[in-house]
């Protein structure tokens, strides 16, 4: 018998590599496939490559903190895709599995601007908005989100829709083989490039306005404030949130029924379990 070298084991774990990887990369094709057949599916559009680099990572990166970014206009049902996703991967939370940093969280704090003009109405006549990337501390939200995935610890500032307010004294944040961040400004030209996923949720206009308005009187916002503040969430998502549905690795559906969501997530997860067991 030959000697086994260390060369002869870089050509088999390769080999074996590819092999599962084209074996996830069929599995997930036909599940898009019957995606597609549903009358409002899930997976509106995917880069060619997306599917072939989701399964190297999974084969090839097993051990590194993957770090998935979810973007889309206000409204258009980011946190409910975030959350019937986790529903469906986590049947009990441990741990170690996931972690969830929300753009939302990261508002800067504006209480005494509104103090000083005295109403929302007035605030947002000034030419106010929330709705900008100045509004958000995205520095410190990227700072939050790269010591995640170096295995540190943070806590994600507490904000109050209502009054503005920003606290330091958040929720703890630990780290996790998947870390799932979401929001307005998350595929930002200054966010996008540690991320390892780039989602861009799509919802129709008129669908978003509806459900818009009914979160906007939650927060605070009614009458001639709650129509001001739409008019600049639709002109400032033009100019900087639309334009990210260019570079969004896969276009997901808003309109799509959330136990679907936990249903096709299910599907996913485990046929990548069944593949990677036979190995």
């Amino acid at each position: 018998m030959g000697k086994f070298e260390l060369t002869d084991y870089n050509f088999y774990s390769s080999r074996l590599d590819m092999e599962l990887i084209t074996s996830i990369v069929d599995a997930l094709n036909v599940l898009l496939e019957e995606d597609k057949k549903e009358e409002q599916p899930l997976f509106l559009k995917v880069k060619d490559d997306f599917i072939m680099n989701i399964a190297r990572k999974v084969v090839q990166e097993k051990k590194k903190t993957f770090l998935i970014g979810i973007t889309g206009e206000s409204a258009s049902g980011k946190t409910v895709f975030v959350d019937n996703t986790i529903d469906a991967v986590v049947r009990e939370k441990k741990e170690g599995i996931y972690t969830v940093i929300r753009c939302d969280d990261y508002y800067k704090d504006t209480s005494d601007q509104l103090k000083a003009a005295g109403s929302y109405e007035a605030l947002f006549k000034t030419g106010f908005s929330f709705d900008t990337p100045d509004a958000i501390n995205l520095e410190l939200m990227k700072k939050h989100l790269v010591a995640l995935k170096n295995l540190e610890t943070v806590v994600s500032p507490r904000y109050d829709f209502v009054t503005t307010e920003s606290y330091p004294d958040g929720e703890e944040k630990k780290p996790a083989k998947v870390i799932l961040t979401e929001g307005l400004y998350v595929l930002n030209e200054c966010m996008r490039d540690i991320m390892d996923v780039k989602v861009y949720v799509y919802t129709p206009i008129e669908v978003i306005k509806e459900r818009w308005y009914k979160r906007a009187v939650t927060r605070g916002k009614v009458g001639e404030a709650a129509d001001l503040q739409f008019k600049d969430v639709n002109e400032t998502a033009q100019r900087y949130i639309r334009p990210t549905y260019q570079i969004a690795d896969c276009i997901i559906n808003g309109m799509v029924d959330k136990e679907y969501i936990k249903v096709i997530t299910d599907k996913i997860l485990k046929k990548l379990s069944e593949i990677c067991s036979n190995v």
